[in-house]
C-alpha cells in the first residue's frame, strides 16, 4: 500500500522540474516513484556495479559516476555535482546514507545554485554531530542520557570515565549512524576493545573518528518521533515509531504506532520532538530518536536529519507521502497539514530484508540473485527494493536489498500479515534474513509487544538456529508433503487417483518419522498425519513453488521444492529438509548409515567474504578461548573473529589487506602430537 496523494498528482508550477537522486537502491526507486507522479523528472546515478541497476532503470536519465567502493562513487561530491550540471537537474534529494547528512555536500549543492532536498546545512552541521546535538538538547529543556559530552582523547579516558559514570556505559561515534561506530561495555576490557573499535569503525565509515560516552540504559525500547516542517515556521510530528527489534545497533523490524505508549506519553514526547527540531530551525522531514525505559521515561539519542529506513511504516498509518512532502517544502510550499489531522489508521510493520545468512552468525551473503520474487503489493502489502532477479549484490554496499511491509486493521493483523507475505518472499542465489524475520514476528514474546533493544540477544544468546519446529507446524508440513507428494505420484506413475488413496507414506523430518495418509480429490482432500485427521484446502497450483492452503480453517503460505522424494519447506520461520519414504524403506532407513561430517576444528575459518582489516595473532602464538583473531570489513561493518578453542597457531594463511571468500581459511591450530 503506497501513501495517500495529499496535495494533488501533478507537480505544482513553481516546484523544480528535474531532480536527481544522490543514492542507490532501494530508497533510490521510491524516490522516484513520487517524483515521477508529480510529473517531475528523474537522473539516477550509478557506479560499476549499479550500471545495470533497477534505479537507473526506473529513472528518466541515468549518469556513471565511477568505481564500485562508494568512496569511488557515491561518496564524490564533484561528481554528483557534474551529473547534475550534465543533465540540467536542479534539485538533489540524498535519501538516506552517502552524503544525505555531510553538511559540506549540501553546501555545495547550494552554492551550485540547486535545491537540496533535505534541512539547512546548519541543522545538519549540528544535528549530525552527537556530542553538538546533545548539547543543544540540555539546552532547549529535552531530557538526555547521562554521560560524558566531550570527545574521549584515547582508551585511557575511556576507562577513567566509565568508571565515573558506572558500567553498563556506551561508546559512541560522534558522526555515527546507521549503527556503525557503537559498542556497549560492561567493564574495563570490553570499554579499552569498544573504543578501539567504535573509533575505527567510525574512521572508515564516516571520515571521523570522534568517540564519547555515556551511560547505558538497561531494557530500553527505541521509539522515534517523525516530524516534518517548512521554511515558514510550521511543524508537525507524525507519532511514533517502535524500532527496538535490533541486532548490533541495527534496526531489524520496525512498526507504528508502538505497543507501549498510551496517549499522554505520545503527546509529550511529540512535543519535545518539536520543541528540538524549532530549537535548531529544522525545515523537511526529520526524525527526533528517544531511548525509553521501562517506566516510560524517555532521553533524548539522537536526530536523523534526513527520511528514514523505515518512513513507509508512519506512511502507512497516516496516508501521508513523506518524499512528497519534503519535496514541496524543499521547493518552499506552506506545511498545510495541520497536527489534529495527522491520525493513526491501524498497525504498520517493517521489515528489512538483508542478504546475509541468519543461521552462520549472520555473515554477508553476496552473489547472483538468481530468483527474486516478493510478494504482490496490495492495500495491506508493499514491498520497496532495489533489486531485481538477476541483479548483483556486492559487498561494497549496505546488505538490504527491500522492505517488506504490511498493514492491518490492528498489531496482530499486521503481525499476521507479515508472517505470510515473508512466507511468499522467494530468494535465491544468495541467503537471506528471511527465516530469522519470519521466526521473530511470530516469536511469542514479540506478540506480547513486550519489547527491548536487547530482545534479540535475550532470546536467541547462542545465535539463530531456525524457528522452533512444534507440532501443529509440523503436521501442517507433513499434510503438505503428503498431499502434494500424492499428486506427483499420480503424475509421474500416470496411476489413477483411486490407486493412491488411503496409502500411508512416512515423511522423514530430522530423526522422526511421520506416517501421513492422504484421501482427495485434486486439492481437496482430508489427510491423516499421524493417526491425527487434518482438512486441507490448496488455494494455489499444486506444483507451484509458493503454495497458498487453508488448514483446519487458517489461511497460510509455505514454500515447497522438490527433488524426487526429497522436499525443501519454509513455513513461518522454519526451514526443513523432509524425505518421503514408502512403506518398506521407513522401515530400513534408520539403518543406512550416514556419512560423518569431515573434522575441521583444527582451522579457524572466515565466515564472511570481506577485506582483512587486521590480524591479531601470529605463527606459534598460545590462543584462548574469546581471544581476538582478526577483524574482517563486510558490507561497511567492522567483524571481530574470536577464537572458540585454546590452542597454538601452527600456520597463518592470510595477510592484513587481503580480500576473503567465505570458508577460507584464516590460520590453523597445530593437532594434538604436532610439534
Amino acid at each position: 500500500m503506497q501513501p495517500h496523494h495529499t496535495v494533488c498528482d501533478r507537480a505544482t508550477l513553481f516546484m523544480f522540474s528535474k531532480l536527481l537522486i544522490a543514492n542507490r537502491g532501494e530508497i533510490a526507486c521510491r524516490v522516484i516513484r513520487t517524483a515521477q507522479r508529480l510529473g517531475i523528472s528523474t537522473v539516477a546515478v550509478y557506479s560499476d556495479a549499479d550500471r545495470d541497476a533497477l534505479h537507473t532503470l526506473m529513472a528518466d536519465e541515468a549518469v556513471h559516476i565511477g568505481a564500485p567502493p562508494s568512496t569511488q562513487s557515491y561518496l564524490l561530491i564533484d561528481r554528483i555535482l557534474e551529473a547534475c550540471c550534465h543533465t540540467g537537474a536542479d534539485a538533489v534529494h540524498p535519501g538516506y546514507g552517502f552524503l544525505s547528512e555531510n553538511a559540506s555536500f549540501v553546501a555545495a549543492v547550494t552554492a551550485a545554485n540547486l535545491t537540496f532536498v533535505g534541512p539547512p546545512v546548519e541543522a545538519i552541521e549540528v544535528m549530525g554531530d552527537k556530542i553538538a546535538s546533545k548539547a543543544l538538547a540540555e539546552s532547549a529543556g529535552v531530557p538526555t542520557i547521562p554521560g560524558y559530552n566531550e570527545v574521549l582523547a584515547d582508551a585511557d579516558d575511556a576507562l577513567e570515565r566509565a568508571a565515573k559514570i558506572g558500567y553498563p556505559i556506551m561508546l559512541k561515534a560522534s558522526a555515527g549512524g546507521g549503527g556503525k561506530g557503537m559498542r556497549v561495555a560492561f567493564d574495563e576490557k570490553q570499554c579499552r576493545e569498544g573504543f578501539e573499535r567504535a573509533s575505527s569503525e567510525a574512521r572508515a565509515s564516516f571520515s571521523d573518528d570522534r568517540v564519547f560516552i555515556e551511560k547505558f540504559i538497561t531494557r530500553p525500547r527505541h521509539i522515534e518521533i517523525q516530524v516534518l516542517a517548512d521554511a515558514h515556521g510550521n511543524a508537525i510530528h507524525l507519532n511514533e515509531r517502535e524500532c527496538s527489534i535490533q541486532r548490533r545497533h541495527q534496526k531489524v523490524l520496525e512498526e507504528a504506532p508502538s505497543p507501549f505508549l498510551d496517549e499522554t506519553i505520545r503527546a509529550q514526547m511529540g512535543a519535545q520532538a518539536l520543541t528540538l527540531a524549532q530549537a535548531v530551525n529544522y525545515c523537511s522531514a526529520g526524525t527526533v530518536e528517544f531511548i525509553v525505559d521501562e517506566a516510560r521515561n524517555f532521553y533524548f539519542l539522537e536526530m536523523n536529519t534526513r527520511l528514514q529506513v523505515e518512513h513507509p511504516v508512519t506512511e502507512m498509518i497516516t496516508g501521508i507521502d513523506l518524499v512528497e512532502w519534503m519535496l514541496r517544502v524543499a521547493a518552499g510550499e506552506t506545511l498545510t497539514l495541520k497536527q489534529e489531522n495527522v491520525g493513526i489508521n491501524g498497525w504498520a510493520m517493517e521489515s528489512r530484508v538483508y542478504a546475509e545468512d541468519p543461521f552462520r552468525g549472520f555473515v554477508p551473503s553476496s552473489g547472483r540473485v538468481l530468483r527474486f520474487c516478493p510478494p504482490a503489493e496490495s492495500e495491506t502489502v508493499r514491498v520497496d527494493t532495489g533489486v531485481t532477479e538477476g541483479a548483483e549484490v556486492s559487498l561494497h554496499y549496505d546488505p538490504m536489498v527491500a522492505k517488506l511491509v504490511t498493514h492491518g486493521p490492528d498489531r496482530t493483523s499486521a503481525a499476521t500479515a507479515m508472517a505470510r507475505a515473508l512466507d511468499q518472499f522467494q530468494i535465491k542465489g544468495i541467503q537471506s534474513n528471511i527465516p530469522f524475520l519470519a521466526a521473530l514476528v511470530m516469536h511469542p514474546r514479540f506478540l506480547s509487544g513486550e519489547l527491548t533493544t536487547g530482545f534479540i540477544e535475550e532470546e536467541y544468546p547462542d545465535g539463530f538456529a531456525g524457528a522452533a519446529l512444534t507440532e501443529p507446524v509440523v503436521r501442517c508440513i507433513v499434510a503438505l508433503i503428503g498431499m502434494i507428494h500424492a499428486q506427483w505420484c499420480i503424475r509421474e506413475q500416470a496411476a489413477l487417483p483411486d490407486a493412491l488413496k488411503d496409502k500411508t507414506r512416512y515423511v522423514q523430518i530430522g530423526e522422526n518419522q511421520h506416517a501421513v495418509q492422504v484421501s482427495q480429490d485434486r486439492q481437496v482432500g482430508s489427510v491423516q498425519v499421524d493417526g491425527e485427521s487434518v482438512s486441507l484446502v490448496l488455494a494455489s497450483p499444486v506444483f507451484s513453488p509458493v503454495v497458498d492452503f487453508i488448514m483446519e480453517g487458517n489461511t497460510g503460505t509455505a514454500q515447497i521444492s522438490r527433488n524426487g522424494p526429497v522436499y525443501e519447506v519454509f513455513h513461518r520461520g522454519v526451514q526443513i529438509r523432509a524425505l518421503v519414504l514408502e512403506p518398506y524403506a521407513a522401515k530400513l532407513y534408520p539403518l543406512m548409515p550416514h556419512k560423518a561430517a569431515p573434522d575441521l576444528s583444527h582451522l579457524v575459518l572466515s565466515p564472511m567474504p570481506g577485506l582483512l582489516v587486521s590480524l591479531s595473532v601470529s605463527e606459534g602464538d598460545e590462543v584462548k578461548v574469546g581471544d581476538e583473531i582478526a577483524v574482517i570489513e563486510a558490507m561497511k561493518m567492522e567483524n571481530v573473529i574470536r577464537a572458540m578453542c585454546e590452542g597454538t597457531v601452527a600456520t597463518v594463511h592470510v595477510q592484513r589487506g587481503e580480500a576473503l571468500e567465505v570458508d577460507q581459511p584464516l590460520l590453523e591450530f597445530a593437532r594434538a602430537g604436532q610439534s
